[in-house]
């Protein structure tokens, strides 16, 4: 039997890492791929079973999900939260209570429980770092000037899940009194302090005591470490989840984080997808029919809610339509967290329906969240200039980048001319006037008749110009084609 259950075990993780390899290649993330394959190769769905039994993968998906969150807890970057400035924290909190609430709201709707309602807006409330992450690379934004305010955004997110999963623990116990509750929520946040001030003042121990000049023992006390703690805070009535996050954090405070990073990774990717496949043989595709109107209206509104979101944070950082519409759908993929929520939700023995809820939500979400973020300028055509606090009417499409290598060739930056010396020699009229900041000539936009910058551009290759309208505060490299914003001192 258990020769049996090896090789089908063997199967499922091989089949999902081969329909991974072929979904990477269309843009793809890892997560869906691996549901799929658990859903179609599993006891719920008509068809071949590789795995009768999925609770007989429930040791090694746990393992996956404390190696996910010791992961995180690893990469952390403390230091760029706390220097984060307070735009930043303003947008996060914004995107995080905007999803929360709606979750919460839908949550409430489907009469399914207050627990339920809880952990779907945590499913709801909380992106995919991995997927947003991953989408930032393969669509070559990381010099976006946007960047940064997405990549605070997720990590912030993740301080909030730490704190999410402290208040959801005592939900997901059950306690019967509001003393027992109290005390459950006493308990779950004072063994987060415990772990906060182990990072402050106890790394170097924990350095000493799991730091080794050999790979093989570094990983051997490694993951002992994280799954003992894993284990004490599951006993104390703290998800396993918080401990591994956290003893993350206390190893990345230590000369040994780098190495434990890298001798972890293969182990946490290999884990994580044996998490999620487990996760998909444990769904029966006959429970989608009852969550699928439900699902599809959960969808609605997370898109709703980040891209009202996108355009609030634009708005803070001072960008554009583009830059709007690039955070909205880059966070907006759910995956891992979502996952690690409505499994600990099932281990609780909530109601069964929200397994197969956050399953199809996920997948829906995963697979479309990298095509619509592709597509981003489609959404920035349709956004009007009065969200904005400036007017991009011209530019609302352009990336704004930060990353130009041509603002050595600005010469100047101011001008006198309010008109194109061409279109007035040949009586012609003109849309928008730009000023060449190499040159300081002033000719005609590309929506005038003759496109005078333009051409001035191909005859003597100045790269930057800068719009004269009343109101726009932006310039526009040919060479890169992208806008470049210019320094705030010299805005007008």
């Amino acid at each position: 039997m258990e020769h049996v259950d090896l090789i089908g075990i063997g199967a499922v993780v091989l089949v999902a890492g081969l329909v991974a390899r072929i979904g990477r290649r269309f843009g793809l993330p890892t997560i869906p791929c691996y549901l799929i394959v658990g859903i179609l190769l599993g006891p719920g769905t008509p068809g071949p079973v590789f795995v009768a039994h999925p609770g007989d993968l429930s040791l090694l998906a746990a393992l996956g999900l404390v190696l996910l969150l010791f992961h995180l807890g690893l990469e952390f970057p403390v230091e760029q939260v706390l220097s984060s400035g307070r735009r930043l924290f303003l947008a996060a909190g914004f995107y995080i209570g905007l999803n929360i609430s709606a979750g919460l709201a839908l949550g409430f709707a489907l009469g399914w429980g207050a627990a339920e309602a809880l952990v779907i807006a945590g499913a709801m409330g909380i992106s995919s770092s991995a997927i947003a992450t991953k989408l930032l690379i393969e669509l070559r934004r990381l010099a976006n000037v946007e960047t940064p305010a997405v990549l605070g955004i997720i990590v912030i997110e993740d301080i909030f899940l730490a704190f999410y999963l402290a208040l959801l623990a005592p939900v997901l116990s059950g306690a019967g009194s509001p003393l027992g509750f109290a005390r459950d929520i006493a308990i779950s946040f004072g063994f987060l302090l415990l772990l906060f001030t182990i990072a402050r003042y106890g790394a170097r121990v924990i350095g000493t005591v799991i730091g080794s000049r050999e790979d093989e023992l570094l990983a051997v006390l490694a993951i002992g470490l994280v799954v003992l703690v894993a284990g004490l805070s599951e006993e104390v009535g703290v998800s396993d989840a918080i401990g591994a996050l956290l003893i993350g954090l206390v190893v990345s405070r230590t000369a040994v984080r780098e190495r434990v990073e890298r001798v972890v990774l293969p182990m946490r990717d290999l884990f994580a997808a044996v998490f999620f496949v487990t996760f998909g043989l444990s769904i029966d595709v006959g429970d989608f029919g009852a969550v699928a109107i439900p699902v599809a209206i959960a969808v609605v509104v997370t898109v709703a809610c980040n891209v009202i979101a996108g355009v609030w944070t634009a708005r803070l950082f001072g960008l554009n339509q583009r830059a709007a519409a690039n955070i909205g759908l880059t966070i907006l993929g759910r995956g891992e967290f979502s996952l690690i929520l409505v499994t600990l939700a099932l281990a609780a023995g909530l109601d069964a329906r929200i397994g197969p809820f956050v399953a199809l939500y996920v997948l829906i979400l995963a697979i479309f969240s990298p095509l619509l973020a592709a597509r981003s300028r489609l959404l920035a055509r349709v956004l009007p200039d009065w969200l904005f606090r400036e007017n991009w009417r011209y530019v609302r499409e352009e990336t704004i980048s930060t990353a130009c290598t041509h603002l050595d060739q600005i010469r100047v930056t101011e001008t006198d001319q309010q008109e194109c010396a061409e279109c007035v020699a040949t009586g012609d009229d003109w849309v928008q006037l730009r000023l060449c900041l190499s040159c300081g000539v002033v000719r005609c936009c590309d929506d005038s008749i003759n496109k005078h910058a333009t051409a001035h551009f191909r005859q003597t290759n100045h790269p930057i110009v800068e719009s004269l309208e009343p109101g726009e505060h932006w310039r526009y490299c040919y060479i890169d084609n992208t806008l470049v914003r210019p320094p705030l001192g010299q805005r007008s």
